[in-house]
């Protein structure tokens, strides 16, 4: 339940899996697309964009899910767009915030389908995206918030808390039924990643992770459900001005 990151310090730290979307959840949520009410849409209904032109920084991480693939880069990292579905993840690379790292488990011995996040909120980039003190918790915990329009306590959770929110985009309303689970993860400083800065005045996580069932309950006009299944990505080049931006953005990084 921690990833593999090619270069920490000291080496050998990663930054912990701590929210999941259970493969319990609506089989189209499960969908890596946007389109058709899918878990690209289901992270705009809470605020969250791939990211910057669809151009990535910074060293992958790797995680093993147990489905048989071992370690494998992440799928994508997805940040806080700052209320702009286009350009505000470009906006959180520059300055910083709330931004988490997913894979998907389905491989030969474990095809659940289920979302494994890592949860962060980091400085800005000229502070090199450190994370802030508590900031794998607070990561989580806001999304937790944004998915579930509450405030969530971080100190005072414990595995029997849970949430419910309902958020909404490009037509589809999903139903977020949240629950921290413990036994996955240890309340610890030790072998985490940025533990000196994040785990300055408690362990850098505290040993829960928040389980998330999502449930479409509501469709744009006309829509008929079938059976989903993933499609290769197409990639489709940018205009000379995003390009020029994507460039701009990437010699800062």
């Amino acid at each position: 339940m921690l990833t593999k990151i090619p270069v920490t310090f000291p080496m050998g730290q990663g930054e912990p899996l701590n929210a999941i979307i259970s493969g319990n959840s609506d089989e189209r949520v499960l969908v890596d697309i946007e389109s058709n009410g899918g878990l690209r849409n289901y992270f705009l209904s809470f605020g969250f964009s791939g990211e910057c032109l669809g151009q990535h920084a910074g060293d992958a991480q790797a995680a093993n899910l147990g489905d048989g693939h071992g370690y494998l880069n992440e799928t994508s990292v997805i940040r806080w767009n700052y209320g702009d579905a286009q350009l505000g993840a470009c906006k959180e690379t520059i300055q910083g915030g709330n931004h988490f790292r997913y894979w998907v488990q389905n491989g030969p011995e474990k095809n659940s389908g289920a979302i494994f996040m890592a949860a962060s909120y980091e400085f800005p980039l000229a502070q090199f995206h450190d994370i802030i003190p508590n900031g794998y918790n607070l990561g989580r915990d806001w999304m937790v918030g944004n998915i579930t329009k509450n405030f969530v306590p971080t100190p005072d959770l414990t595995n029997t808390t849970t949430y419910t929110g309902t958020t909404e985009w490009s037509g589809y309303t999903y139903k977020t039924d949240i629950v921290y689970a413990t036994g996955l993860l240890q309340d610890t400083n030790f072998g985490i990643n940025h533990n000196i800065s994040v785990g300055a005045t408690t362990n850098s996580i505290d040993g829960l992770v928040a389980v998330l069932e999502v449930t479409i309950t509501g469709a744009p006009p006309g829509y008929k459900s079938f059976a989903w299944r993933p499609s290769p990505p197409r990639f489709w080049p940018l205009p000379p001005l995003l390009v020029v931006l994507a460039f701009t953005v990437l010699a800062y990084s």
